[in-house]
């Protein structure tokens, strides 16, 4: 079964603590966000020195704050620095963030992201670039010497999928359940890559997990932890086509067969790969990673 372990910490010792132990239990790749803690990819360029034989992706890194330039060579130096272990997930964040916090405009984010991998993916695999976007500018060359990462969109809805699909190497979801990986996320960017003649792209979706005997303290836990992902628009609406009414009810929450079988679902409906996202008490989480690891 392909699955790998997703983290995150405010301290690199903590993260490199998270990442040592995956790498541990047998887990071929680690998943962490960029949200307002670390700074991951410095993060990652530093343990990845000190941790092998582990891939490392970022899930993912917002796009308005760091133009594709600035970005390729950040992506570029961590990957030399790491052997070639970066796993590139970047994406929009989301409005409230995008223009409440960062004082931007979210107006056409799909044209934004189709400007932001038309600069990023030659700059990295070429080293130059020049495009003139109508949201995004770049034009220049960049010399870090290292292999290309492969990039995964956070896409969601079919537009975003599309994209992926024609320029990207897949996607990174988080809230959409298997009905939706299987009816619109897998063939839909499947579908983009392969009328533009690109690799199959990888689908990496990443879910919350929790081992316990007491299913409705977790799901209050996680009705509480990942609320804010029930509101979210584009969270709000994977949630809305699998039925659910929040994040608890998209949650693997029981026993390690149930935890099997429900990570089974997501890759028979065209999931490459699930990333556990674990959560409850440290104990909890110990021992879901434990049997998580058990099926690789």
């Amino acid at each position: 079964m392909n699955v790998a372990v997703f983290g995150s910490a405010n301290t690199v010792d903590a993260l490199k603590a998270d990442v040592a132990d995956a790498a541990a239990h047998g887990f071929t790749s680690y998943w962490t966000p960029q949200i307002f803690d670390l700074d991951v990819l410095t993060a990652l360029a530093v343990i990845s020195a000190e941790v092998p034989d582990i891939r490392l992706g970022t899930a993912v890194v917002p796009t308005y704050p760091r133009h594709p330039m600035a970005l390729a060579q950040q992506a570029l130096t961590v990957n030399q620095v790491s052997g070639g272990r970066l796993d590139l997930g970047i994406g929009l964040s989301h409005k409230p963030v995008v223009e409440g916090m960062w004082g931007m405009s979210f107006d056409r984010p799909v044209k934004h992201m189709s400007d932001y991998l038309k600069i990023l993916m030659p700059l990295m695999s070429d080293g130059g670039v020049s495009h003139g976007g109508e949201m995004l500018t770049g034009r220049g060359q960049i010399g870090v010497r290292a292999e290309m990462p492969p990039v995964y969109v956070a896409a969601l809805g079919e537009q975003m999928l599309k994209l992926a699909g024609r320029l990207a190497d897949g996607t990174v979801t988080w809230m959409t359940g298997p009905a939706t990986i299987g009816q619109l996320t897998a063939p839909t960017i499947n579908d983009a890559a392969e009328a533009a003649d690109r690799s199959a792209p990888k689908v990496i979706a990443a879910v919350p997990v929790c081992l316990t005997d007491d299913v409705d303290a977790a799901r209050a836990r996680a009705a509480e932890e990942y609320v804010i992902y029930g509101q979210l628009p584009s969270y709000r609406a994977m949630l809305d086509r699998e039925g659910m009414g929040g994040p608890e009810d998209l949650a693997l929450i029981g026993s390690a067969d149930l935890i099997a079988e429900g990570l089974q679902k997501f890759l028979d409906a065209g999931a490459t790969t699930v990333v556990a996202n674990v959560f409850g008490s440290r104990d909890q989480q110990a021992a879901a990673r434990q049997a998580i690891a058990a099926l690789l």
